[in-house]
């Protein structure tokens, strides 16, 4: 069973500052302006959204005891849900024609009306889903909305940076298993 430390002692030592920031970035006191519950929703949404299955799981596992049933599905709404409006609202900023902004989307999006969890939460994780994915759109709405709903700036930067060490340690991992794998490879050869 993956532990934080285990997670922590796989990261290659090129990676030592993203191993002690992820042990910072999730600990209550290294995430100022969240619960716990939204610190763990939040790493576990950016685990998703970095596409390395292996680590995903392991966050799964250490995240687990801090949230329901409903956080982690919560967590994989916001990731499902982002990884389309990302690409889309994406594509409306970057083609630079207005005639596409006022066409309507034609996507179902129901969840973000109704989430199964606290929806300022969703928000949380929806920010952080699309600033891995890099939807400047969508990043500047999320944030909108959670200063209007009278969220701190600090508690959307410590989402921000939970997201931006998550993935940045996902991508480390799966570099690190290719090249695992590749040296598996040359020896079998």
């Amino acid at each position: 069973m993956a532990t934080l430390d285990t997670i922590r002692d796989a990261i290659p030592d090129y990676a030592r500052d993203l191993k002690l920031n992820l042990g910072s970035v999730l600990a209550t006191t290294g995430a100022p302006g969240l619960t716990e519950k939204q610190t763990w929703a939040v790493a576990l949404a950016s685990a998703i959204a970095s596409r390395y299955l292996p680590f995903t799981r392991d966050i799964e596992s250490v995240a687990a005891p801090h949230l329901d049933a409903a956080y982690m599905n919560g967590a994989r709404a916001a990731a499902s849900i982002m990884g389309m409006n990302n690409i889309y609202y994406r594509f409306l900023h970057l083609v630079e024609d207005p005639e596409y902004a006022s066409m309507p989307a034609r996507l179902r999006m129901n969840v973000i009306g109704n989430p199964g969890i606290d929806k300022q939460d969703f928000e949380l994780l929806s920010l952080a889903v699309s600033a891995i994915n890099g939807c400047g759109t969508c990043v500047a709405s999320h944030e909108r909305t959670l200063r209007k709903h009278e969220a701190s700036r600090e508690a959307v930067q410590s989402a921000v940076r939970i997201a931006a060490t998550v993935h940045a340690v996902a991508r480390v991992l799966e570099d690190a298993a290719s090249q695992t794998a590749a040296g598996g490879e040359q020896a079998a050869a």
